[in-house]
C-alpha cells in the first residue's frame, strides 16, 4: 500500500475560484496539473464512473489552462506548433491538435479554438505550453501577443448533461453542435461555451472570465441539476482508460510521436503548410513506427499505477509499458493503456506484469476498451 501525503496549498501551487465550493462537497483527493489543483475524487473513483455514465456531474477543470495567442501572425505560430492543418479552420469550432516539437515529438495535445481571424485559444494539457509558443514566436521573429489567461473552465459532463444546461441556459443550447461553441448568457453575462468535454458521456464546457458570475454558476447549476441527481465530479479515471481519452503526461509524452499515439488522422504531410517536425514526421512515416498505444486488461482486482512498469512476454522479454491503469466495474479486472512495441502489438498477445511485488496476467486489446 502506498503512503498518503497531505499536499500543501502554496502560491506556485495554485487553487482554482471553485476549490472552496469542491471542498464543502467534500473532496476526496488532489493531483496536480498544470500547477493547479485538480480533483481526483469525493466518494469513489469506482461509484464516480457508475454515476457519471447514468447521470450528470459538474466538474472544475480550471486546470485547462487558456493560452491566448493574438497578432496578425497568429495564425502562423499557432500552425508552426501542429502537425494538424488548420488553414480551413472556422471561428465558433473545436480543433483536437497534437503539438510537436522540431522533433516530431508530443508536447502537448490541447483544443484549440478560432476566437477570430487573429485571435485564437489553446485549452492545453499537462505541459507549459505558454513558454514552448513564446520561444517560437521569438525565434521566427513573429508579431503576436501570448499569454495565458484568467478563464476558469467547468464542464457538465454525463447524459443528463443537456437538460441541466437548458434550465440554466434556455433551449437554445440544444442548437450548439458537437466541437463547436457559442456564447450563452447567465444573468446578463455572457460565457462562451462548448459542446465538448473529457468524457465519453456526452457535455459541455463553460469558459469563465467573469469570476463572481461563475460561483453565482456553479451554484445554480447544483441547484437546478438537483431533481436529476447532479453532483461534484472530476474526470474519470476509469472512464477516460476505457473510452481511450488520452492523457499527456500518462499515456504519451515528449519521448512519443503522433503516430504511436494514434493520431494519424490529425497529421497532414502532403500539402504546403509548414510546421516544426514536418520533415522529422515525413521520416517517421517513411520508415514506420517502433511502437503504438494499445489497451490492455489484467486479471487484478485492484491497482495503484504511479509509474511506468514493464510488460513482459513468457519469456521475460519487454513488450511494452504500462501507463494508465485502474480496476474497470465493467469488466471486473484492470483496464490500461500501455506502449506496445510494434511486433507485439496484436489483439490478445499475452504478457505478465509486477505490480507491487505481485505478478498479474494480461492481454493486449484495441483501444477504446470496448
Amino acid at each position: 500500500m502506498m503512503k498518503k501525503f497531505l499536499i500543501s496549498k502554496t502560491r506556485r501551487l495554485r487553487s482554482t475560484p471553485f476549490t472552496s465550493r469542491l471542498e464543502k462537497y467534500g473532496v476526496g483527493g488532489y493531483t496536480v496539473y498544470n500547477h493547479m489543483l485538480l480533483p481526483t475524487f469525493f466518494e469513489s473513483v469506482e461509484s464516480e464512473y457508475e454515476h457519471l455514465k447514468n447521470h450528470v456531474q459538474l466538474w472544475d477543470v480550471t486546470v485547462q489552462r487558456q493560452i491566448e495567442v493574438s497578432g496578425k501572425d497568429s495564425y502562423k505560430l499557432i500552425q508552426l506548433m501542429t502537425c494538424r492543418d488548420l488553414s480551413e479552420a472556422k471561428i465558433n469550432k473545436c480543433y483536437y491538435v497534437p503539438l510537436i516539437d522540431k522533433d516530431g515529438n508530443m508536447v502537448n495535445d490541447p483544443l484549440v479554438l478560432k476566437i477570430d481571424e487573429n485571435k485564437w485559444r489553446i485549452c492545453i494539457a499537462d505541459s507549459d505550453v505558454l513558454f514552448f509558443a513564446k520561444g517560437i514566436a521569438g525565434s521566427f521573429n513573429l508579431d503576436v501577443k501570448i499569454f495565458e489567461t484568467n478563464i476558469a473552465t467547468l464542464a457538465i459532463q454525463g447524459p443528463k448533461s443537456e437538460e441541466v444546461m437548458k434550465k440554466v441556459f434556455g433551449i437554445n443550447i440544444s442548437k450548439l453542435k458537437f466541437f463547436s461553441y457559442d456564447y450563452f448568457k447567465f444573468n446578463g453575462v455572457n460565457h462562451m461555451i462548448s459542446k465538448s468535454g473529457f468524457s465519453k458521456q456526452g457535455g459541455y464546457e463553460i469558459y469563465i472570465e467573469d469570476i463572481n458570475s461563475g460561483l453565482e454558476l456553479y451554484d445554480q447549476l447544483m441547484k437546478e441539476g438537483k431533481d436529476l441527481n447532479i453532483k461534484p465530479g472530476c474526470p474519470n479515471a476509469i472512464e477516460r482508460i476505457e473510452g481511450a481519452l488520452l492523457s499527456y503526461g500518462n499515456d504519451m509524452d515528449n519521448n512519443d510521436n503522433p503516430f504511436e499515439c494514434g493520431f494519424d488522422k490529425y497529421i497532414c504531410l502532403d500539402n504546403g503548410i509548414d510546421y516544426l517536425g514536418k520533415k522529422a514526421l515525413q521520416n517517421i512515416k517513411k520508415k514506420g513506427i517502433e511502437k503504438k498505444l494499445m489497451g490492455v486488461k489484467i486479471d487484478l482486482d485492484e491497482i495503484n499505477l504511479i509509474k511506468e512498469e514493464n510488460l513482459l512476454d513468457a519469456n521475460d522479454n519487454i513488450i511494452g509499458f504500462l501507463r494508465s491503469a485502474a480496476f474497470s466495474p465493467k469488466f471486473q479486472k484492470v483496464v490500461g493503456i500501455a506502449m506496445i512495441k510494434s511486433k507485439y502489438c496484436n489483439v490478445a498477445q499475452v504478457f505478465k506484469v509486477k505490480i507491487n511485488e505481485k505478478v498479474a496476467s494480461g492481454e493486449i486489446c484495441n483501444l477504446p476498451i470496448l
